[in-house]
């Protein structure tokens, strides 16, 4: 890996288009190296991962919105179209991003990566995958692409953080997402350039979205990148181009947006011909809630079999997570949201609730998708007063921690006290969640099989289940035009959408 030195350049110094971070994003993209083996194994584990979790909400509201809307864009002319999810039928290509990129965001239960900023590299592939069907893309080209995507953006985010200047994490996947279509569509390092530039001017927004009152957004966010990624890459094929230098210019992003003028940012990028591994750096999810609760869901479950008496509101005094700074300030206490201790929130904003999230696994030793979240489970008496004796507390180790780029000490959790009326107290810690490549059950494929047959039962036929398996196993096999087989058809009934513009 090489180290890029990212910082703001005035007009008058011109800037090399060499130099660039997108330019060398785009060049890493347009790089031929091959797919180590390791890395094929984990993309076609996202690839049934994704899956699962866009099958299991086809009926939840954001889904059904947006898969009308693609509905209501046939292909017409220019290639094949991209297959939806829980459908049959091929939309225009940048739709069926759309669609299924909300599908595979709205339960917040595919992977992640967290360093510098935040990030679900999975959102990659609906876009990616919705262009390689359109195009008639072979298997091995589709692997490949994904590897694009998930190592431009893991690099970003150890480098550039975002949050911290309240702009949302999809900024990142833009570039990543338009990085992997050049990778699929052998394009050249210009026109891959350009797609860069202009998938981050258009997908730069704040992080209202995740705060305070989450409302659905939180799902199509990034399936509007990944769609601004599709145009963005149609656009530079015909010719088209973007503003530069769009992070390092005196007008640009990190300028306006991030550091300011003065800012100095490192990012790590393959160096020519080194194979692109940052998949294997990312991690999936055994709960659907926010990546940085995963672990205390275990620990919660662990703590509520060994110590019973913990379940009764009436036993405890008080329950203190020390955390990271982020799991203080964005699903804590710290982040000062009411919302978060309100039983009557949405969806999304209990997802984003720590409290709310130990307090149920704690007392019920499980989570589940759909019945943790629901308004009765939400509601009930004992949870809620457990519930509000739960807060948060940065911890500076665990901070540490949490930024380290050491992924043997990484960690995502911290250390619980619960002080009970007795006196006594119970403490106990977690790094990382059972289900992380150091956790206490690691993720692997038949893990991730049993993800999607759980997530797909009764809601896809038994044989579409075992047709969709062995596709995905044997993606690097498929050859061109093939690809639609990576899509899955429900045997449900899908709701459909209210009627809007289109």
């Amino acid at each position: 890996m090489i180290n890029h030195t990212v910082r703001v350049y005035r007009s008058d110094e011109n800037l090399p288009r060499e130099e660039q971070l997108a330019h060398k994003i785009a060049t890493i993209a347009a790089d031929p190296v091959a797919v180590d083996p390791d890395v094929e194994e984990m993309v076609i584990n996202r690839i049934i991962d994704n899956a699962s979790v866009a099958i299991a909400s086809l009926n939840r509201a954001p889904i059904v919105s947006a898969r009308g809307q693609a509905q209501a864009h046939p292909v017409t002319t220019g290639g094949e179209g991209g297959k939806v999810f829980g459908t049959d039928e091929p939309v225009a290509v940048e739709w069926a991003a759309w669609a299924n990129g909300v599908a595979v965001r709205e339960l917040d239960y595919h992977d992640t990566f967290l360093a510098a900023e935040y990030s679900h590299p999975g959102d990659n592939i609906p876009p990616i995958l919705a262009v390689a069907q359109h195009v008639g893309s072979t298997g091995h080209d589709l692997i490949r692409a994904i590897a694009t995507g998930y190592e431009v953006q893991v690099d970003l985010v150890k480098g550039i953080s975002l949050h911290a200047h309240k702009i949302d994490h999809v900024a990142h996947l833009g570039p990543s997402a338009a990085a992997g279509l050049g990778t699929l569509l052998h394009a050249d390092v210009e026109t891959i350039f350009q797609a860069v530039g202009q998938a981050l001017h258009t997908t730069t927004a704040t992080r209202q979205s995740r705060k305070g009152e989450i409302s659905t957004w939180k799902a199509h966010a990034p399936a509007f990148a990944g769609k601004m990624a599709v145009e963005a890459m149609d656009r530079a094929l015909r010719g088209q181009t973007s503003p530069v230098p769009i992070y390092e210019g005196e007008d640009g992003v990190i300028a306006w947006m991030l550091d300011g003028k003065d800012a100095n940012y490192t990012v790590p990028l393959p160096e020519s011909g080194e194979a692109k591994r940052a998949i294997l750096d990312t991690y999936t999810k055994e709960h659907s809630a926010e990546y940085q609760a995963q672990a205390w869901i275990d620990l919660a479950r662990k703590l509520g079999t060994e110590h019973p008496e913990v379940k009764d509101p009436a036993n405890v005094k008080a329950v203190v997570l020390h955390t990271s700074h982020h799991t203080h300030f964005v699903i804590g206490s710290g982040a000062n949201d009411p919302q978060k201790y309100d039983p009557t929130a949405s969806r999304e904003t209990l997802d984003h609730s720590i409290p709310f999230i130990f307090a149920v696994a704690l007392q019920d030793g499980a989570w589940d998708h759909v019945v943790s979240y629901s308004p009765e489970r939400a509601g009930r008496a004992d949870t809620v007063e457990l519930w509000h004796k739960i807060t948060t507390a940065e911890d500076s180790e665990w901070t540490r921690r949490y930024h380290s780029l050491d992924i043997s000490e990484k960690a995502f959790g911290g250390r619980v006290e619960i002080e009970l009326n007795d006196g006594s107290k119970i403490v106990d810690e977690i790094a990382v969640a059972d289900a992380h490549p150091l956790g206490a059950r690691p993720f692997g494929r038949a893990d991730y099989i049993n993800k999607f047959r759980t997530l797909a039962e009764g809601k896809v036929a038994p044989e579409e289940i075992d047709r969709f398996i062995a596709a995905a196993e044997n993606v690097a096999s498929l050859g061109a035009g093939e690809l639609g087989q990576l899509n899955i058809v429900a045997s449900v009934p899908l709701e459909t959408s209210p009627k809007g513009l289109f």
